[in-house]
């Protein structure tokens, strides 16, 4: 193509360039700002988005919005039934009735201490040697109520010390009686010794 035949006028464009002058577009030379600002933008963006997402994250129940609330009603209370007519309800009964009545101890009857029979046969025998000993303690055991009294002589029978014999067990207060108005301490159950009643022997430790 040549000039006469384009279509378009001349203007600068087609006038040649000059020998010193610069070959190609050059641009004009980049600020600091504009060389920075994408550094700056992910220092201070990243963390700010990564921050939001953890507090959006935290804050978030777990439920969509719109797909109701984040509670959830609670459950109701199971019914209870009423008690059939005539029966009634374990909780209400009355606790003093469930409980069986005490029963009362029957009150302890003391039974009376035993006492001398002051009727009681009592022998009285004298194995000291000493005349008239019988005879004195026979007398002491009338003047303490004793209504059938016998005296006599004995036989020691390799004994040392004066003793009241009695026949059995309930003659025990009777004997004890005996002794205690004589002065004698040697009190034992002998029914060989005394077949019946009550037997004193005095021997020679008996002070009258």
């Amino acid at each position: 193509m040549t000039k006469a035949s384009d279509r378009y006028p001349e203007d600068e464009f087609d006038a040649e360039p000059a020998p010193d002058a610069p070959i190609g577009v050059h641009r004009a030379p980049r600020s600091w700002w504009s060389r920075w600002w994408p550094f700056v933008a992910v220092v201070v963006l990243v963390p700010a988005v990564t921050v939001g997402l953890v507090v959006w994250a935290s804050s978030w129940d777990g439920r969509l919005p719109g797909f109701g609330d984040s509670t959830e009603p609670a459950a109701a209370a199971p019914e209870t039934s009423a008690p059939a007519e005539g029966t009634e309800d374990p909780a209400t009964e009355d606790p003093a009735a469930e409980q069986p009545p005490a029963t009362e101890e029957p009150p302890v009857v003391e039974e009376p201490a035993p006492t001398a029979d002051l009727t009681t046969a009592v022998r009285v025998l004298n194995a000291s040697g000493r005349s008239g000993l019988a005879g004195g303690a026979a007398s002491d055991l009338e003047d303490a109520g004793f209504t059938s009294v016998e005296a006599g002589n004995g036989n020691a029978g390799g004994l040392q010390q004066s003793t009241v014999f009695y026949a059995s067990a309930d003659l025990a207060p009777t004997a004890q009686q005996v002794a205690d108005t004589l002065g004698i301490a040697n009190v034992v159950e002998s029914a060989g010794t005394a077949p019946e009643g009550v037997v004193v022997l005095l021997l020679a430790d008996f002070a009258g």
